[in-house]
């Protein structure tokens, strides 16, 4: 048995996956609760990411009765970009700033200015900096916590630091490293020049986690917590990931023509790429994958956020939120809306608020600025995927996740407004099976190693665990694809005349 951990921003899961048969066996959950305060803060305490695990582990191993012992690895995802800062003892220093955090843009804005621009940045880093990533955390708190600061021994992300408390070990994989801002995308290391910008009192190569391959174990389980659990003294950690690397296996999405779309909170759409990805618009992040390709993704703050706001706003529950979607005509009579309830990551608008365009005393109803509602936040991933250029242009199937995936009004407007066919994965959970997918590749990679050839590759174990709900499959309707091609050239007007984005693209 394989064990797949998400580590989320609500909630952490834990899923067990039976390989031989490719079911998950096993499931458990548990919330951790999100720190919010004023000028963008979000953060939370990573010891209740521990107590999560703990409790979702337990829980999928009592509901199932599950020997244990029958347990051979266990992969973590993680949520990418948090900064986790530890002293000497690997205690935290401080909450994890998380990667929905906007209160360091002015330190993110300074640090991008002292790199020399979008160019100076794609130069030494393959990409361009963004809020939410780790650096500008780390420059925050040199400002803001010095004392503190001074004391950082060890700086990890997210699954890094589940990593540790699971095996001991402090290391990171380029997937997951990728969105830190310290590291070099094209070269796969670390930064240190860069990182020296960001915190010259500290030392890069003591503070910063050991590098490894996609493919090698983190470590193997602590005794304490392989006797806390009941498991084998042998249990692999594999490498891990971010959530978003992790989503990428647990789709299948390790192969050109495919793009990932996550509908949840935020939005994400990711292709993958064997070569460093060219061509793509500067705010494509151009990660690394957790399989040894490159994952380009772009990120959108404002998808199942912006449309929950908007249903508390009319006091509706989901069901009649739907209905009230369905019963208006796409373009929503000509309202629209600028979804920015938290800012945009992509295009980059960290201070941008959310507003309604085109009401009048005949179409400002509740069901007009609902549709409208899921049709801005659906406009932004295709904004987004235009972003990616030749990847773009190349993809030829969706596959979707998150909470969003699961409205079947919501894949027909998507597939319209993309013009492609989108489908759903039967496991909803595409991060933690990804992640309990890529600990069975670690774990024969690992026991390959001078046996002769590799038994089963990763996009091997894909093709036989990730299957597809074909009940979601949704192609384009001509219909709905001319009406909101109209609709997206008016959001794209809109981006132009509020916020100086260029409508071409």
């Amino acid at each position: 048995m394989w064990v797949g951990v998400d580590c989320g921003t609500q909630s952490t899961k834990v899923v067990i996956l039976d390989p031989d048969s490719g079911r998950i066996v096993a499931q458990g959950q548990r919330s951790h609760a999100l720190q919010e305060g004023a000028n963008g803060r979000r953060e939370q305490d990573p010891l209740d990411w521990v107590a999560a695990l703990e409790g979702a582990f337990d829980e999928a191993l009592t509901t199932s009765r599950l020997d244990p012992r029958r347990i051979e690895a266990i992969g973590v995802s993680g949520q990418q970009h948090g900064m986790v800062v530890l002293d000497e003892a690997g205690v935290p220093l401080y909450p994890a700033k998380l990667w929905c955090d906007t209160e360091t843009r002015e330190h993110n804005a300074a640090l991008i200015e002292a790199l020399g621009g979008e160019a100076g940045c794609l130069e030494a880093l393959g990409l361009v900096l963004q809020t939410g990533y780790t650096a500008s955390k780390l420059a925050w708190m040199r400002e803001q916590h010095p004392e503190r600061y001074q004391r950082i021994a060890s700086i990890l992300l997210p699954h890094d630091y589940l990593n540790f408390w699971l095996t001991g070990e402090h290391v990171a994989e380029y997937g997951d490293a990728s969105g830190t801002g310290y590291f070099d995308t094209r070269r796969r290391c670390w930064h240190q020049d860069v990182f020296a910008q960001i915190a010259p009192e500290l030392d890069a190569r003591r503070v910063l986690p050991r590098l490894i391959e996609s493919h090698e174990p983190a470590g193997h389980i602590r005794p304490e917590i392989a006797a806390r659990f009941g498991l084998r003294p042998d249990v692999a950690v594999s490498s891990g990931g971010g959530d978003n690397m992790m989503s990428a296996i647990g789709t299948g999405n390790i192969a050109p023509g495919r793009v990932t779309l996550s509908m949840g909170t935020s939005g994400t759409v990711c292709a993958w790429s064997a070569q460093y990805p060219e061509g793509c618009d500067p705010q494509v992040a151009a990660f690394s994958a957790s399989d040894g390709g490159w994952l380009p993704l772009v990120c959108t703050m404002n998808v199942t956020s912006a449309t929950t706001r908007v249903r508390e706003m009319f006091g509706f529950d989901i069901d009649t939120f739907s209905a009230q979607v369905a019963s208006a005509p796409p373009g929503a009579e000509g309202v629209q809306i600028l979804p920015f309830f938290n800012g945009e990551r992509v295009p980059m608008l960290p201070r941008a608020q959310a507003s309604f365009h085109g009401l009048d005393s005949r179409n400002t109803t509740p069901a007009n600025l609902c549709r409208a509602t899921m049709e801005g936040a659906s406009y932004g991933l295709r904004y987004a995927l235009e972003c990616m250029g030749p990847l773009g242009s190349a993809a030829r199937q969706i596959r979707l996740v998150g909470g969003g995936a699961k409205s079947p009004l919501w894949r027909q407007m998507l597939a319209d407004i993309l013009d492609l066919e989108v489908v759903c994965p039967q496991v909803t959970e595409a991060a933690a099976l990804g992640a309990a997918i890529q600990a069975g590749w670690c774990l024969r990679q690992r026991d390959a190693q001078g046996e002769g050839p590799r038994s089963e590759t990763l996009k091997a174990l894909c093709d036989r665990l990730v299957a597809l709900d074909l009940t979601t499959h949704t192609q384009p309707q001509p219909e709905g694809v001319a009406a909101y091609r109209k609709g997206y050239a008016d959001y794209r007007a809109l981006l132009a005349s509020e916020h100086g984005i260029p409508t071409g693209g």
